[in-house]
């Protein structure tokens, strides 16, 4: 297998590291050159992933010619960026296992990444790698299992066995719908469990909110087609429970800071504001009741406050759970 990173953040940047730390050739593909020549030289992404040296099998460049011998192309890139970089480079990745490593719906189409490249590919087999992982843990080689799924079986085996590592753990499955949402609806979740913990309402808190937050995120999963088993898996419950409970989380730190009525770096992506906006329109097309993503929607676009969405939250009729 030749493969090749599209996007130098953190996650694409650790990706390349963990993939060629046993001297296999790997690809780092980044937007920009200036950064690209960058890292190729000082062997190190440090205004993405500090501290972290690449291997010397890893080749950086910002042009994608230069990985046209990769037959699988990872793209980790934020996913409101994903459908217009595959319409902007479609010849480039053509007749390739493209594997999306975004998490999130993408906001102008309502759609994941296997829409977006199976509407620009058709006939092929893409996949999606997700589940409970940070960049540092990944880059630093600590144990980490995640999900790949993929609606093809024999593309699947395929990849799991190409990109697994000893420390880095890849299951299959096939429900490439349940693996999507757990991923983007989990950041959501994320948000919300920060807001929580910065206003100070406690552990408690948090833990409700984690597991109300689930029953949301299967609620519209299973609406949307997705298997309830996969929602109690890695991409799901594995990547809920991570994402809420961490300050590596961005999700989490920009709930926790608008919790506490900070200002977070608007240069710090965080996949769950958009994706908030996004869920909130496939709750109601599909009449999910989701109150925790519309609390989140109403919060990033400033439409309440902390305490009136706690408050209405606290004031929903009783019932069994």
């Amino acid at each position: 297998m030749k493969l090749a990173v599209l996007g130098a953040g953190a996650f694409g940047t650790a990706l390349a590291v963990a993939l060629a730390r046993d001297g296999r050739a790997a690809g780092l593909w980044a937007r920009d050159p200036v950064a690209a020549a960058r890292i190729s030289r000082d062997r190190e992404n440090a205004a993405r992933l500090p501290g972290v040296r690449l291997p010397d099998s890893v080749s950086v460049s910002a042009g994608l010619k230069d990985f046209a011998a990769a037959d699988t192309l990872l793209l980790a890139m934020p996913m409101q960026a994903l459908a217009g970089f595959v319409r902007d480079h479609r010849p480039a990745l053509e007749a390739r296992d493209l594997v999306a490593c975004a998490k999130g719906i993408d906001l102008g189409s309502g759609r994941g990444p296997i829409a977006i490249l199976k509407e620009a590919f058709p006939g092929s087999h893409p996949s999606v790698l997700t589940g409970p992982s940070f960049a540092a843990d990944i880059a630093r080689g600590l144990p980490t299992a995640l999900t790949l799924a993929c609606g093809d079986d024999a593309t699947g085996f395929r990849l799991v066995q190409g990109l697994s590592t000893p420390v880095l753990r890849l299951y299959l499955s096939n429900d490439t719908t349940g693996a999507e949402l757990g991923g983007a609806l989990k950041n959501v979740m994320a948000i919300a469990a920060g807001v929580v913990i910065g206003a100070g309402l406690g552990e408690s808190a948090r833990a409700a909110l984690m597991t109300r937050g689930f029953a949301e995120m299967t609620r519209l999963a299973l609406a949307l087609g997705a298997q309830a088993e996969t929602l109690g898996g890695l991409s799901g419950l594995g990547d809920l429970v991570l994402t809420c409970t961490s300050q590596q989380s961005r999700n989490f730190r920009f709930g926790q800071a608008m919790g506490r009525g900070e200002v977070f770096d608007p240069a710090v992506t965080v996949e769950g504001v958009a994706t908030a906006r996004a869920v909130v329109g496939l709750a109601r097309d599909r009449q999910v009741d989701m109150p925790i993503a519309r609390m989140v929607a109403g919060l990033v676009d400033r439409r309440i406050g902390v305490n009136e969405a706690v408050a209405e939250l606290m004031s929903r009729p009783l019932k069994k759970e």
